[in-house]
């Protein structure tokens, strides 16, 4: 569990964007602060009180309408993404199909860690001679993110998205998007464990490393404005946080923050080293392009049914936030990489990066904000090609298979 240290409660109108001197700092030693109750969960009267809003909007359909709206049926043409009034409870009849068949595609591509075979990873890395030292430091920061960001991202989707979504279709994937993340965190541990690293060096360096640390801080506001207890949904300044908080998520953490370290990993295996680890990259960048691709259809589809909030100033800030994460995950670049190392170098991924952002930009309807640029690793399309990805307003899901029918050639 994450905790930060923040005394002063975070208005539900606050900016998304608020400088870094006003982002809440996290602090994993400190313990006798007051953390941030939307976050850390340290408060029981916190708990009570988001316990107590998720109950309110279980009932609100009929508060609004009256005994009656316990009587009568759900119509699935009435179902709403956001500020929905019909029974959240009720899963069918289905209005977003597209939401169950990515649920169902998510099931059929169950694995768990235990599954990988560690014992080469954990001989090559207690052989003083199997990895150089610039190897060894990208795995360690790897790491150091990794084990945290997903924890990260599920606490983003159980105490925030999936109280303000109100398509049960919807809220049926974040609840095993949520299970994912649990996944992923747990195999980051286990590669810790496997290969015996110091585990307070790598579970805290989200504090302690400046690359990974910014990271961080800059996702902080978007969590804690939808997680705040007394944010509701409903106002159009309101619903424009949500929808600000679900695009950061889908597009920038999942769908960029992550790429540097999944391309590393991935070349590590592809020169048949740490292949137990790529195995389990190879699996985590599956489920993470899954994730992706249903935020950015959760995104288009809440745009259609609201396009009042897509003005050119949200827009115009939108691209911002896409500019500043590409800066973010080309400086983590620079630190995991500071010689050329693999057949890499930190430049190369500068137009990788761009690469992403004009894929992400323009799947939820935006322009390429960085026009011409091209993949310069061609091979990661073996692994995830990103001309491939299709969301349910392009194409059917992808089809995927369990964990165990991959293989790592």
């Amino acid at each position: 569990m994450l905790v930060w240290e923040d005394n002063t409660p975070t208005p539900s109108n606050a900016p998304s964007n608020a400088p870094a001197s006003s982002v809440p700092s996290f602090d994993g030693h400190a313990r006798n602060t007051q953390p941030s109750p939307a976050l850390g969960l340290q408060s029981v009267a916190s708990a009570q009180a988001i316990a107590q809003q998720h109950a309110q909007q279980l009932v609100r359909p009929a508060q609004a309408q009256g005994q009656a709206a316990t009587q009568r049926r759900v119509n699935a043409a009435d179902k709403r993404i956001i500020n929905g009034q019909t029974d959240v409870n009720q899963l069918v009849p289905f209005k977003y199909k597209w939401a169950w068949e990515k649920y169902l595609a998510t099931c059929a591509n169950h694995w768990m860690p235990q599954e990988v075979n560690m014992s080469r990873d954990i001989a090559l890395w207690k052989d003083p001679n199997g990895l150089t030292e610039d190897e060894r430091r990208i795995i360690k920061r790897n790491l150091g993110f990794f084990v945290t960001a997903d924890s990260l991202a599920a606490n983003n989707i159980v105490l925030g998205t999936y109280r303000h979504i109100t398509a049960p279709e919807c809220r049926q994937f974040l609840l095993r998007q949520a299970f994912e993340e649990a996944i992923h965190t747990h195999a980051y541990q286990y590669i810790v464990e496997s290969l015996g690293l110091d585990e307070s060096e790598i579970f805290n360096a989200y504090n302690e490393v400046t690359s990974i640390r910014e990271k961080d801080e800059f996702l902080i506001p978007f969590i804690e404005a939808i997680m705040d207890p007394n944010f509701h949904t409903g106002t159009q300044q309101n619903d424009q946080t949500l929808l600000k908080s679900l695009i950061v998520f889908a597009c920038l953490m999942e769908g960029l923050f992550f790429y540097v370290g999944f391309t590393q990993i991935l070349a590590l295996g592809r020169q048949n080293k740490m292949t137990g680890a790529a195995e389990q990259y190879q699996y985590i960048l599956r489920d993470e392009s899954m994730h992706c691709n249903f935020g950015i259809d959760l995104i288009n589809q809440l745009k259609l049914e609201n396009p009042h909030l897509w003005t050119p100033e949200f827009k115009t800030e939108i691209k911002a936030l896409f500019n500043k994460a590409v800066e973010l995950e080309y400086r983590y670049a620079e630190d995991t990489m500071p010689r050329g190392v693999l057949g890499l170098n930190a430049s190369m991924f500068k137009g990788y990066l761009r690469y992403i952002a004009n894929r992400r930009a323009t799947q939820i309807g935006l322009e390429e904000l960085f026009p011409n640029e091209e993949n310069p690793f061609p091979w990661m399309s073996e692994m995830i090609d990103l001309k491939k990805e299709r969301n349910f307003f392009e194409t059917r899901v992808i089809e995927y298979q369990s964990g165990g029918a991959l293989s790592w050639d």
